[in-house]
Parts: structure tokens; C-alpha cells; sequence
């Protein structure tokens, strides 16, 4: 076996790659904090109990990498649900991530968890860890699965299977209880130390490392108690709609029923916007001038704007939208990132002081020439000249435009400060978890090829850049939010199914890009597709038409009209 060093160790046939990194740690080949998750042998992603008939190159998967993360946290979920069930013969639903690392879950088929529960099931889950109970695997018929969850009264698993279309299915077991659970695991439950329940709400908080600290955890910060609104607002649209998970969405899919589940949740995307609106309104009859939009990366923070700006103009407001690109710093200005590179995305890839002033001007009614880009050449150019005129408010969208630092001279009575993102997401199952990352993933795959012409591998290629930028300039500055606006769409996965998987199917194996192709791949799976006639009756003002094509608001800009020239 050849390890990344490129020292090559010798092992009996049938030898496991847990048992070939232990010796090669024993034996000093290898140093590692602690022992990896997995590891991608000869280019495929790979358990650590997998055993090797042949040579091969290995290369560990640790739990600061995205793939091991999400192995440690699927291993997480099934400790925590075997636990809950040894207790009290209980389920728990895995319902949203939280920032600084965790779940949010909730006990079902029991009352939520007291204070001192939460502690009694804290203490048995790390006994079943220091136990170092050795997680299985295996390989069932798919009538044996269906007959398993049927008995166990877990009818979110039931309807999954109803439209599985292999004859088997792969159930991982912990003393003795089996599940399903779409994706790899560790070994045993000795590898699975750093972890926490939290109490909040009429649930818990399964807090787990970050990728970027993975021996440590961070304090939930009061980001959970303004998501804890947004997550409430999401369990009351599912009730209205009637969609616990992908079973159900599949049901109204195979059945052509989905014209009523569409035009509903458009209809909520709508009145929130609509409330958004109403709250800027009554802001800017207290002196709010500008309204600042940000989010992370194919939230869908262009259409959320131009369909804001509609909603105000109901409420006699007329929008002026700014650019904020068109105040980047000539081009060897730019600051270089550690890799010497330049970082377009840092704040000070903007001219700050121009743009200040700028902004002060307009709202003090001043004439101003704005700034222009020439993004070939990489020089700041004079723009138009505008005044703006009467009940005409800025809507300024950026990635930095929840960070205080971008408008330092300007009071904060005079903004109003919107975070965009998918913050909430259709599971799979009670157990198994759709990330938000992952479907802001799929969006901009689709929108890549579509408007771009870059393919899926290009996409993925790029996503681990773009997550550190979001992560640096976006994530730490959701707090400053005065309102958050959940893009999560409830039919949406259906709805890219069919346009992402034959673009994830055309990445190269042997890349590092298949395997990522391949995990996303693996949960579009559980979700039937949109045909085209479901998808012609997404509507032209849909914020997902952003990244499928067909958007009414592409060529819209609000504020053009009305501008002194």
C-alpha cells in the first residue's frame, strides 16, 4: 500500500484500511492528530473498515475535510439515535444545522427532553462511545428494509422506499438497532469523542466540531436564537404544505399533483418578501435611506432584490439599485490573498472612501458622478451622474454588505441591513439531512452551465474557494442582520434534479471532483424529478428561474427610471 508520503507498506490480502493506517502510525510512516475518518484509495472514496484484495494508494480523509465532517456527523446522528432509542424506545429528528456547529433536533413519539434528561442521554451516549461499540454494515433486501421500518412504525423510511428503485439497501447497525442512512460512517463509536447536547427550545442542540477547528467546539453564539424564528417559520410553511420529508414530495411528483405545492410555496416566499418590504416602509418614514442585501453564494440574493424592489414600489417607494462592483480598486491595487493571488473578494478589493462618499451625497440629495469598472482593463472608470430622486431609497447588494466596516461613516438608523440564504432545507428522513450548502451547490452547477458554459467539474472545483470567502467575508456578520430571508424552496430539489444530474454524471473519474460528483449524485437518487411540464409550471418570478433559466426580473433593474441624468 502506498501512502501519501509515497513509503509503501506491505499488508496481508483481506487487511482492512483502518488496520494499514494504525501500523502506519505505529511504525511512525504516518503522523496524524487523531485517526481519520475514511480515506480515498486509488481515487474512490472509501470506509475505513474496507478491505484491500490489491495494491493500492492511500490517502486519509481527516475531519477537517469536508468529507469527513460529514462522515462524523452521520456517525453523530446514529449514536445519538440509538441512544434515544435504548432510553425510552424513542425517535429524534435531525431538523437544521446551526451556525458554529450543530443540530437542531427533536424527541419524537415522546414529550421534549427535560434539562436533566438531556444530561441522563448525554451520559449514555458517551458511555456507548468509551464502549468503542463497533458500528456495522449490511447489505439487505429491499423488502426486508421496508418490512423493518413498516414494524418500527418509521413511516418517514417507508415512504422513501416506496419509490426505491434497487432491489436492496445498505443499513448500518449500533448494538443491535439498525437504519439507514445515505453515506459512510465510522468504524466504531470510539471515534467520535468531541460532541455536546445543548438544551434549547422544545428540543436540543447536537453541537459538533467545524472543519476549521476540528478538536474543538465554539460556543453557540445568539445567531441560533434569530435562526430558532426562521426555523419556526419553516415548521409552520411544511405543516401548511403538508411535506415532512422527500417521501411526501415524491408522492405529489409521481402522482402530477405538485401545481398547488409550487404556487403555495411561491405564495410564502411572496408575503415574507412582502413583509420585508412593509418593515423597510415604516424604516424609511424614520429616516432609513439604504437597505443593504447579502448572503452567501447562489442564495438567490439578485432575484430576492429586484422582487423586493417590486414590493416597495407597492408601498411608493421607488428603488435606486447600486453596484457595489463598480467601486473595485484598479487592479494592481487589489490585495493579495496567502497564495499571492488576488483577492477580489476582500473588503479591501473595494475603494471604500469613494464609495462613502458617494453614498453620503446621494442621501443628502446631491448630484454625484458614480463610479464605473472596466473589469477587462481593471480600471476604475467615472460612471453616470444621478440625483435621486424624492421617495427614492438605495438597495445595495454584496457580499459585504452586512459587514459594518463597508459603511462606516453612515448612521445605522439609516440602514437596513437583509441576510439571504437557504437556511433551511426538505430532508430526506427524519435522520437523514439535505444541507443548505449542498443545494446552494446544485443551484449554482445548474446556473454555471446554463449561463456560463463551465461544467459541473469546473463548479465543484471552484466551491471549495468560494465556501472560504463566505466563511470569511459573509458568515461572521449574519448577526448584524435586521431580517433574515429563508430562499429554501420546498419542491426545488425536484426541480434540479433533472438539469444537475446529467452534468454530475459527465465528471471524469479518478478526480478529485468525481467524488464529490458522486456523493451528490447518491441523495439526488431519493428524489423523484421534475418532468417538463412540472417544471413549466414554476412561475417567471420564481427565485429559482435565477439558476434554471426562464426569470421574468433578469433584465429588470429597478431604479433606472427617473434618474437625473
Amino acid at each position: 500500500m502506498t501512502l501519501p508520503s509515497g513509503v509503501v507498506l506491505a499488508a496481508p490480502a483481506g487487511s482492512s484500511i483502518e488496520q494499514i493506517f494504525k501500523a502506519a502510525v505505529a511504525q511512525q510512516h504516518l503522523t496524524l492528530p487523531v485517526l481519520p475518518m475514511a480515506a480515498i484509495c486509488n481515487g474512490k472514496l472509501r470506509e475505513l473498515h474496507y478491505a484491500l484484495r490489491q495494491d493500492a494508494r492511500l490517502q486519509p480523509v481527516l475531519l477537517a475535510s469536508s468529507d469527513g465532517g460529514r462522515i462524523y456527523r452521520r456517525s453523530l446522528v446514529l449514536l445519538l439515535a440509538t441512544a434515544m432509542d435504548e432510553l425510552w424506545q424513542a425517535g429524534v429528528s435531525v431538523r437544521y444545522a446551526v451556525p458554529d456547529g450543530g443540530y437542531y433536533c427533536e424527541p419524537s413519539n415522546r414529550p421534549p427532553l427535560s434539562p436533566a434528561e438531556l444530561e441522563h442521554l448525554a451520559a449514555h451516549m458517551r458511555h456507548i462511545v468509551t464502549e468503542d461499540n463497533v458500528i456495522g454494515k449490511r447489505l439487505v433486501p429491499l423488502d426486508e428494509a421496508r418490512a423493518l421500518f413498516s414494524q418500527r412504525g418509521d413511516e418517514d423510511k417507508v415512504r422513501l422506499l416506496e419509490y426505491r428503485t434497487r432491489e436492496a439497501l445498505v443499513l448500518y447497525s449500533l448494538r443491535g438497532r439498525e437504519d439507514y442512512y445515505y453515506g459512510y460512517m465510522v468504524p466504531s463509536t470510539g471515534y467520535l469523542p468531541i460532541w455536546k447536547l445543548l438544551h434549547v427550545g422544545h428540543g436540543f442542540i447536537l453541537q459538533y466540531p467545524r472543519q476549521e477547528t476540528p478538536g474543538e467546539l465554539h460556543p453557540i453564539t445568539n445567531t441560533y436564537d434569530r435562526l430558532s424564528q426562521v426555523f419556526a417559520q419553516a415548521d409552520e410553511w411544511l405543516e401548511k404544505l403538508g411535506i415532512e420529508d422527500v417521501g411526501r414530495l415524491n408522492r405529489l411528483v409521481t402522482r402530477d399533483a405538485v401545481q398547488e405545492l409550487i404556487l403555495v410555496t411561491e405564495a410564502l416566499h411572496e408575503q415574507h418578501i412582502a413583509a420585508i418590504a412593509t418593515r423597510i416602509a415604516r424604516r424609511y418614514d424614520q429616516g432609513t435611506q439604504l437597505v443593504l442585501i447579502a448572503g452567501p453564494s447562489s442564495s438567490g440574493k439578485t432575484t430576492f432584490a429586484r422582487r423586493l424592489a417590486i414590493q416597495l414600489l407597492a408601498h411608493g417607494l421607488r428603488p435606486f439599485t447600486l453596484e457595489m462592483d463598480m467601486y473595485c480598486v484598479d487592479r494592481e491595487k487589489t490585495p493579495r490573498d496567502e497564495n499571492g493571488e488576488y483577492d477580489f473578494e476582500t473588503l479591501g478589493a473595494l475603494n471604500l472612501p469613494l464609495f462613502n462618499e458617494h453614498l453620503i451625497r446621494l442621501m443628502a440629495g446631491e448630484q454625484v458622478q458614480l463610479a464605473s469598472f472596466d473589469f477587462y482593463s481593471g480600471r476604475s472608470l467615472p460612471g453616470r451622474s444621478v440625483r435621486l430622486q424624492p421617495r427614492q431609497i438605495i438597495i445595495l447588494e454584496g457580499i459585504h454588505g452586512l459587514n459594518p466596516a463597508l459603511v462606516p461613516d453612515i448612521p445605522p438608523q439609516k440602514i437596513f441591513r437583509v441576510y439571504v440564504s437557504a437556511l433551511t432545507q426538505l430532508n430526506i428522513d427524519m435522520h437523514n439531512r439535505v444541507g443548505t450548502t449542498d443545494v446552494r451547490l446544485l443551484r449554482r452547477i445548474v446556473r454555471d452551465a446554463r449561463t456560463r458554459g463551465y461544467s459541473a467539474a469546473g463548479t465543484l472545483a471552484r466551491w471549495a474557494s468560494v465556501r472560504r470567502g463566505e466563511k470569511r467575508n459573509i458568515f461572521p456578520y449574519q448577526d448584524n442582520a435586521d431580517v433574515m430571508f429563508n430562499s429554501a424552496l420546498v419542491y426545488e430539489l425536484a426541480a434540479l434534479r433533472p438539469l444537475a444530474e446529467p452534468l454530475l454524471l459527465q465528471v471524469k473519474p479518478d478526480t478529485p471532483e468525481h467524488i464529490e460528483a458522486n456523493r451528490l449524485l447518491a441523495f439526488l437518487q431519493w428524489v423523484k424529478p421534475f418532468n417538463e411540464h412540472q417544471t413549466s409550471l414554476i412561475p417567471d418570478t420564481s427565485l429559482l428561474r435565477e439558476f434554471i433559466g426562464g426569470s421574468i426580473l433578469e433584465h429588470y433593474h429597478p431604479g433606472e427610471q427617473g434618474e437625473m441624468e
